[in-house]
């Protein structure tokens, strides 16, 4: 049982560290396009599902309350959370339209859509991203290995090189949390200066 607890400590880490090493500019760009989106009264708009549904809801959170410093609350919706409008979409028109039908209600021209989907295949994401990127909102994909179909809709690409959900998970909530910090300082540059 250590072996193998061990074994997936050192993989979580690995997979983490080569995709950081591998997309630090892209990275930073990403965080660029959110404090510039935040900073100009715009939202972000998260979604995915199972997993990804939950990371879009903890990524919300920190953005809206707040992460690591005192700040006012910055505009971040999970589309993930309001079950009447997902089960009434789900049931009136399908699920793959629960997203999509959401960013065309709630999104705007330079507001963000960050879709999370591990295989990068998942319709309801791909169709909520394409429909948000023809609206002129800036997409974000966070994605498993090559991306899936997530990539031709997704302004900015962050795939995972891992087949394990685990650890394409893992390292999604990390990005999560790396965008959150760098758009503080961004954003927020009086408050790390001390």
């Amino acid at each position: 049982m250590q072996e193998i607890i061990l074994d997936i400590l050192h993989n979580s880490i690995m997979v983490k560290e080569k995709f950081i090493k591998a997309n630090m500019e892209l990275i930073i760009q990403g965080a660029d396009k959110i404090a510039l989106c935040l900073a100009s009264g715009h939202k972000i708009l998260v979604f995915g599902n199972g997993g990804s549904a939950a990371d879009a809801q903890h990524i919300a959170a920190e953005f809206v309350n707040r992460f690591r410093i005192e700040r006012r609350p910055l505009g971040a919706i999970a589309l993930t959370t309001d079950t009447s409008i997902i089960t009434s979409i789900g049931n009136d028109y399908g699920f793959d339209e629960i997203f999509e039908k959401q960013i065309m209600a709630l999104g705007q021209k330079d507001d963000i859509a960050i879709g999370i989907s591990t295989s990068g295949s998942s319709p309801n994401v791909v169709r909520a991203l394409k429909t948000a990127k023809n609206m002129g909102i800036t997409t974000l994909g966070l994605t498993g290995k090559g991306g899936g179909n997530l990539a031709q809709y997704s302004d900015l690409l962050f795939s995972v090189d891992s087949d394990v959900t685990a650890r394409i998970q893992e390292t999604h909530i990390t990005l999560g949390h790396i965008f959150c910090d760098l758009a503080d300082r961004i954003l927020f540059p009086e408050k790390f200066s001390a």
